[in-house]
């Protein structure tokens, strides 16, 4: 793994390598890096992005990239050890942690959440099934709870309570509800806590021991800031935050989980099965085809058809969705999720037929419109046999 640092307001200058590169592989490396430059820099100058930990996969070959700082405050750069909140990038996790649960026979996708958790028990919420709260298509969620739901405990009486606007299964309602009752379920399912769950079967599973949903009080110091109105945040505690979007990660850690989706191959069988079903099509809504977690398209998706999957429409809006017959389709896919929290902004894709992926992280929200065009500047410029219109 090829690891360098660029200072975003200095001379692209690459500091650190962990290995004394191959005549030939520091070519290639050098022109992976000019390629992530030109896509990145602009990026953090127009959006004042303090700092950024960038990923790209090429022909399998992962390299990492570093710019800027963990802390305006304190100046610490950002480096391959500093934590960045993903937002909503967590809920492919919990995604994971499910279709694991499935996999070892401690649930099913087709169960229906009174299953597992009798208190909802022919509740309106009983209607849907897990495969529904994974793809947002339970019946109707709002995108956040209400303001009076300020914990937990709050969001357990909330599903008591929910009444569907929508049949399951007929309307995409981008939601952290839906993912959060999931993630509930699964842990119920399992006999353990959500959030060591996470550690011990997902984040080990993919050799991510730099990934914590709660981050331990030794690994403080690496915890960047995230930058809202120029004050320095980070997420609080809300109602199911942590398999919504609760997981802090550095950027090797996501690529090493991009790795393993590109090519589950090495996992153990149940891992690697949980792998296929997040990226399995159910349902599609507009440009999207909607997987448990992860949002996929055609490989030769073209840059508009991506763009419009990722507007600002398919989050705060109602979308039609329609059950898909086949869910694996052909294998030529280009999966993709964003995720923000009040002061951090990531984006991952990937494209397991061309052993391609990104990872973008930075302490600053920017929109998802220019993550796209940057994953698509470096896809364009560093896949041999990139031929989307």
């Amino acid at each position: 793994m090829t690891i360098a640092r660029v200072l975003a307001s200095g001379p692209l200058l690459a500091l650190a390598c962990l290995f004394p590169p191959a005549a030939s592989a520091a070519e290639d490396a050098g022109r992976v890096q000019a390629v992530v430059d030109t896509a990145i820099l602009p990026l953090m100058a127009e959006h004042d992005v303090p700092g950024m930990a960038v990923g790209v996969i090429v022909d399998g070959e992962p390299h990492v990239f570093l710019y800027g700082v963990a802390s305006k405050e304190t100046g610490a750069p950002v480096t391959d050890t500093t934590l960045f909140e993903i937002g909503s990038v967590s809920k492919v996790f919990t995604a994971t942690l499910a279709a694991y649960a499935q996999a070892s026979g401690e649930l099913s996708l087709e169960d229906h959440p009174g299953e597992h958790l009798p208190e909802l028990k022919g509740r309106p919420i009983d209607q849907a099934t897990l495969l529904h709260l994974g793809t947002y298509t339970a019946g109707g969620f709002p995108l956040q709870f209400p303001g009076e739901v300020r914990d937990d405990a709050a969001a357990m009486d909330y599903f008591r309570g929910w009444e569907q606007s929508a049949p399951p299964g007929t309307r995409r309602d981008y939601s952290n509800p839906s993912p959060g009752l999931l993630g509930v379920v699964t842990a119920a399912a399992m006999e353990g806590d959500f959030a060591e769950l996470m550690q011990s079967t997902v984040f080990s599973a993919f050799g991510m021991a730099d990934t914590f949903i709660h981050v331990p009080a030794h690994r403080m110091a690496d915890y960047a800031w995230g930058y809202r109105n120029d004050r320095p945040v980070r997420v609080g505690p809300g109602p199911l935050a942590a398999p919504a979007y609760g997981v802090k990660t550095t950027v090797s850690d996501l690529v090493r989980f991009v790795l393993g989706n590109i090519d589950p191959g090495p996992l153990e069988p149940a891992m690697r099965r949980a792998v296929q079903v997040t990226q399995a099509g159910y349902f599609r809504a507009g440009p999207v085809e909607q997987g448990l977690g992860w949002e996929r398209y055609p490989q030769d998706v073209s840059r508009e058809w991506l763009l419009g999957g990722n507007a600002r429409e398919m989050a705060f809006e109602p979308q039609p969705a329609y059950r898909l017959d086949e869910q694996d389709g052909d294998g030529r896919y280009f999966f993709n999720k964003t995720g923000s929290t009040g002061g951090f902004g990531a984006y991952v894709a990937f494209v397991p037929t061309e052993k391609f992926g990104v990872v973008l992280l930075a302490n600053r929200g920017y929109p998802n419109a220019d993550r796209i065009e940057a994953v698509w500047v470096i896809r364009e410029q560093l896949v041999s046999d990139f031929e989307v219109d």
